[in-house]
């Protein structure tokens, strides 16, 4: 593998330089004096950023691009073989690296890098962190899958030897990590494209555990299903949380305002140290109980490097969220316009199941199905969760990455809720989901966007009228 030397900056070209972590990944080499260029199909904030700060970005991917001086070609997963960029590198033996290896060689020049994983959450408890951290001074270096409004962007270079970034496990990509510190939220069957079973997920975060040091730490939720797999052998220290106390953490005394934010008493073993006393309370700026769990990772890492019990409390009351995360977006004829990136069953309970707590009338969700592997293996799973809202409102599935639809469409997904008795209705486009919405929302209502590709767009139809 191809191993950058920090001290000598180099010229390295990412192929898809507009992704979430992509360009955060740009941005810190340009910060270290790299010079960077990319391409990517559509200009975007982040493009723009990153033009500004002296890269150079090509708008559709070209093997022209690809200048004579370009010493290491970045690519991620979603690069086919087929890519010209991807081909022309090959041709012309260019040295490259995934996505993934980048950042584990970045991770390594910080003393304390941080990798938050799981199936649900990674954003959030990032960004709890990153809050945390920020509002104790540490001067961190942050990579979130977001946008963090307090650094306005996903990405923050910091000058300490805290570095915080997400770690996803499809593909396996976080196996290429350095974490000295690793939190694992939860594990459930996701990215069945590619894994084979929950068997094989496990043994995926098993691994992941593994990479970290003797001298390290591994955060996880004890209540995690078939937990031994994950943590047999690790020689890192394991700090468990769940919703009990044989946990190192748990809540207690749990409460809900009127928007469905929590507090909650913290309680902690009395064996187990830091700087947050046991019983101390924590009061919640995001809604739902998920987040509660969310809190508990965040809370266990900044007690265990002990940070103050008040800047906690101070950092987790005012953090609102990320981008489509609950995200308010405006009111629409009365209704309540809310934005979330669930495209997960288990995601999308959560987010609904937070909605409850959230006053309305009726609850209406327009879903957008995200990859056809994802929508075929949970249908099930996605039509029960889906049966929390009032009324469902169904977009053409997003295909992301896949080509083959597997035989299925939405259609399907609307004939389950139905059997169920839940009220769905599928529509092939977003103009005609912005007819139906506007005339039959009502005021009072609470109107949520859901899914991971580009469902946002009907709340800004509605948004414009």
């Amino acid at each position: 593998m191809y191993q950058i030397d920090f001290d000598r900056p180099i010229h390295i070209h990412f192929i898809g330089i507009g992704g979430i972590s992509m360009s955060g990944l740009a941005e810190i080499l340009l910060e270290k004096g790299f010079k960077i260029s990319g391409s990517d199909a559509r200009s975007s904030s982040l493009t723009e950023l990153l033009t500004q700060k002296g890269a150079v970005v090509f708008y559709g991917q070209r093997a022209e691009n690809l200048s004579s001086d370009i010493d290491l070609v970045v690519y991620t997963s979603a690069i086919h073989p087929d890519n010209p960029e991807y081909i022309a590198m090959q041709e012309r033996n260019i040295p490259s690296l995934t996505r993934a290896q980048l950042l584990g060689q970045i991770m390594k020049n910080y003393e304390l890098p941080v990798a938050v994983s799981g199936t649900h959450g990674k954003t959030t408890t990032t960004s709890m962190i990153s809050e945390i951290l920020l509002a104790a001074d540490t001067d961190p270096t942050l990579s979130i899958g977001g946008i963090l409004k307090s650094i306005g962007g996903n990405i923050r270079i910091g000058h300490s030897g805290y570095f915080v970034t997400e770690a996803c496990e499809y593909t396996n990509s976080f196996l290429s990590f350095f974490p000295k510190v690793g939190i694992i939220l939860n594990v459930e069957e996701d990215h069945m494209d590619f894994f084979k079973d929950i068997d094989d997920i496990r043994s995926s975060f098993h691994r992941f555990g593994a990479l970290i040091p003797a001298d390290g730490l591994l955060i996880v939720n004890g209540e995690i299903p078939g937990i031994d797999a994950i943590l047999d052998g690790l020689s890192c220290r394991v700090v468990t949380y769940g919703s009990t106390p044989e946990y190192d953490y748990h809540p207690e005394e749990i409460s809900h305002d009127e928007k469905g934010c929590a507090s909650f008493c913290l309680r902690k073993k009395t064996t187990q140290e830091g700087s947050v006393p046991d019983g101390t309370v924590f009061t919640l700026g995001v809604p739902g109980i998920h987040n509660i769990y969310n809190a508990m990772a965040a809370i266990a890492f900044a007690d265990l490097f002990s940070i103050d019990a008040s800047v906690i409390r101070k950092a987790l009351a005012g953090f609102r969220g990320t981008d489509r995360r609950f995200e308010y977006k405006g009111m629409v004829k009365g209704a309540v316009l809310i934005d979330d990136y669930a495209h997960h069953p288990t995601e999308i309970t959560a987010t609904l199941s937070a909605a409850a707590d959230y006053p309305h009338k009726s609850l209406w969700c327009v879903f957008q199905p995200h990859t056809f592997t994802r929508t075929k293996a949970f249908m099930k799973e996605f039509a029960k969760a889906l049966c929390l809202a009032d009324h469902v409102v169904l977009t053409d599935i997003y295909p992301a990455r896949e080509t083959d639809d597997l035989g299925i469409s939405s259609e399907d997904l609307r004939a389950e809720i139905s059997a169920l008795g839940g009220d769905c209705h599928y529509f092939s486009s977003f103009e005609e989901i912005d007819k139906f919405l506007l005339e039959n929302c009502s005021s009072g209502d609470l109107l949520i966007t859901m899914g991971a590709g580009n469902v946002t767009a009907v709340g800004d139809l509605l948004l414009a009228h």
